[in-house]
């Protein structure tokens, strides 16, 4: 996948309106910043983290396999993305430097996470604090 010193934008083919979220057009992963960029036909676009996309994973060691909100990811701010797998035409597989590969990011996932951004990560960080744990600062940064 490209990086930040060229990125290739790629179609992402998406059947149109999956669950009522309109067409994901174009998804670029960005190595070097560690961000996926995704922009939707209606104009919604995000630079998601690894972290973020991580801590977020679709998978069931995240979400857990019950109802709530899933298992705590902590330790994640210097994951890195190493490549994108188109899985059909409505979701990529993430496949993250630290071995986790198991969630598959659907476009009506990847909207919701674009839309829902900052209330998710302000989540996140309170119940970051509430377990008293806390986010590291990357290094070299």
């Amino acid at each position: 996948m490209p990086d930040d010193a060229g990125p290739e934008p790629r179609s992402a083919a998406a059947p149109p309106a999956a669950q009522g979220v309109p067409q994901l057009v174009e998804i670029t992963l960005k190595r070097k910043s560690r961000r996926l960029a995704v922009r939707f036909a209606d104009g919604t676009e995000g630079s998601l983290s690894a972290e973020y996309l991580r801590v977020y994973s679709p998978s069931a060691e995240v979400k857990g396999h019950s109802a709530g909100e899933g298992v705590l990811v902590t330790g994640k701010e210097e994951v890195g993305i190493e490549r994108v797998e188109p899985v059909g035409r409505y979701a990529v597989r993430l496949v993250f430097d630290d071995g986790h590969n198991t969630g598959l990011y659907t476009w009506p996932i990847l909207y919701e996470l674009c839309r829902e951004h900052d209330r998710k990560w302000q989540r996140y960080l309170d119940r970051l604090a509430k377990a008293g744990k806390r986010r590291q600062p990357p290094a070299g940064g």
